[in-house]
């Protein structure tokens, strides 16, 4: 007897398939022992609320629009936002992950997530706030990173680029929001 699979199926378990994987990895690894894989139980439930949130804010994407362009600028800016909350409350974006300066990472976040509010998840709206999360970011890096020390941007090369592949996920979204709003 065959299983005939709805349109869309694929891609909602592919996706949600890889949530639960990422969230087993560091289970399986604390059972055989792996060297710096401690999660904790509030830590699990972290990385699960977040998985979840990410998942269904892109569930909601996908039922809003029928355009490529506008699913693409969605997932791009859910996956920076994953990534940079991510990095963020795992070792830290500037620093260590107790640094107070990196809160200004998750005010970067906000300010996009605002800005999405305003816009009413239109495509153009979204262009801009996902350009404004963009600029934000950097400018969360240059705040944080000039609290740390007298030599700012010479010393914080890495932290640098983690917050440029970030930032160019956001300007990478706004590309294809402006294109969904021009189609």
């Amino acid at each position: 007897m065959a299983v005939q699979v709805k349109s869309g199926v694929t891609w909602r378990m592919v996706g949600w398939g890889s949530a639960v994987a990422l969230l087993a990895a560091p289970f399986v690894a604390m059972q055989v022992g792996s060297a710096g894989v401690n999660w904790s139980t509030a830590d699990f439930a972290v990385a699960g609320l977040l998985f979840a949130m990410v998942g269904g804010a892109f569930e909601l994407a996908v039922r809003a629009s029928g355009g490529w362009a506008y699913r693409g600028g969605a997932a791009l800016a859910l996956l920076g936002t994953l990534l940079t909350v991510w990095a963020n409350l795992a070792v830290g974006i500037v620093g260590t992950e107790s640094n107070p300066a990196n809160l200004w990472f998750f005010g970067a976040l906000l300010a996009g997530i605002v800005g999405a509010l305003i816009a009413r998840f239109r495509a153009r709206g979204m262009s801009v706030a996902t350009l404004a999360t963009a600029i934000s970011l950097w400018l969360a890096f240059s705040i944080a990173s000039m609290s740390q020390t007298d030599e700012p941007f010479v010393s914080h090369g890495i932290e640098l680029a983690g917050t440029s592949v970030f930032a160019l996920m956001f300007l990478g979204s706004a590309a294809l929001f402006r294109r969904a709003a021009r189609a």
